[in-house]
């Protein structure tokens, strides 16, 4: 590129440039979230036509389309999982945006005061997770649609791959999920010794309360309350540690991005499950049985991966970096 003779234009007040450019960058973060979430839908609703339509083998439990010469292949319960982990991420990234929205909204248009810096402060925590955790999320459902299509997935005519390589680069694009990772943890929560986090923390906390004596939302508000709980023991674990070792923050960041991106969604699934369970909705039944069976699916299949990121998270930076830059390539020698 040649600027040769180009004239500039000032943007905003001088010297203020690099907040405008920041501003610029969390609008296109909250952007290439919102892009893998649509990325997460048009793979499931590809998916599920096709899973519909595409016959193959009989159901375990016996035929479920016996007029036709095999089953169609959404009977089977591993594309069933494959399908319902997009829709759960699809239904879930949705709500998360749609509530990051309004604390957008807030934030822009608000008067000054404590609800504007509520809304400042969550939006200012949620954005990383937007944007990092979706995208994450974006490749796992779109890899599991070429999953399901089988063969036909691998080559051009349906589509399929071609949502793959363009999640692919949403993990990369205005900022690595690395970078988003440190941004949560090491700027918007332990540079505020955790007062941020405890915006979000609160809010979970006294919806856990609230709802502790339904006992139709005991399903969800009981392990929602206990990983909003270990939210904070594992932040200030990292905060302890990183007082001794700036790397243990590094080392934690990605995994306790993920953790709070899982979370997140939970405290989302909780809200329309009380909404779903509520005397008071629309009479639409299947709609909201849908909705709680999704809820559902997604509090005892895909939670239970915060097991594995709290574990990683407490590791530490130990095992990390043991090993010397020189003799990392040590141990292939035949």
């Amino acid at each position: 590129m040649n600027f040769d003779d180009a004239v500039g234009y000032l943007v905003g007040a001088p010297h203020k440039g690099l907040a405008c450019m920041f501003t610029m960058m969390n609008a296109a973060r909250l952007g290439v979230g919102i892009q893998g979430l649509g990325l997460i839908e048009t793979s499931f609703q590809n998916s599920l036509s096709y899973a519909r339509d595409r016959l193959q083998m009989r159901a375990l439990s016996g035929a479920k389309a016996p007029e036709k010469v095999a089953d169609p292949i959404i009977v089977h319960p591993d594309v069933r999982r494959m399908l319902l982990t997009q829709k759960a991420f699809a239904e879930g990234g949705r709500m998360l945006v749609l509530y990051t929205a309004k604390m957008l909204d807030i934030a822009d248009h608000v008067e000054a005061g404590d609800e504007k810096q509520r809304a400042e402060t969550l939006l200012g925590l949620l954005t990383p997770i937007v944007k990092a955790f979706l995208t994450e999320v974006a490749f796992e459902c779109t890899n599991e649609g070429v999953q399901i299509f089988g063969g036909h997935g691998f080559i051009k005519e349906w589509g399929m791959e071609q949502l793959v390589r363009d999640a692919r680069i949403t993990r990369l694009y205005e900022g690595t999920t690395g970078i988003q990772a440190l941004d949560l943890l090491g700027r918007k929560v332990l540079m505020s010794q955790g007062e941020s986090l405890k915006v979000l923390t609160k809010e979970i906390h006294v919806f856990c309360k609230t709802e502790a004596d339904n006992p139709l939302m005991k399903e969800f508000v009981e392990p929602l309350a206990t990983l909003n709980a270990e939210w904070g023991e594992l932040t200030m674990g990292v905060g302890m540690k990183a007082m001794q070792d700036r790397d243990e923050v590094g080392a934690a960041s990605v995994d306790y991005l993920m953790y709070a991106g899982y979370v997140s969604l939970a405290y989302m699934f909780a809200l329309a499950a009380k909404k779903a369970l509520a005397p008071e909705k629309e009479n639409d039944s299947a709609f909201y049985a849908a909705k709680l069976d999704t809820a559902r699916f997604y509090y005892q299949r895909i939670l239970p991966r915060t097991r594995g990121h709290a574990a990683m998270v407490q590791a530490g930076a130990a095992s990390l970096m043991a090993i010397s830059s020189e003799n990392m390539g040590l141990g292939f020698e035949i």
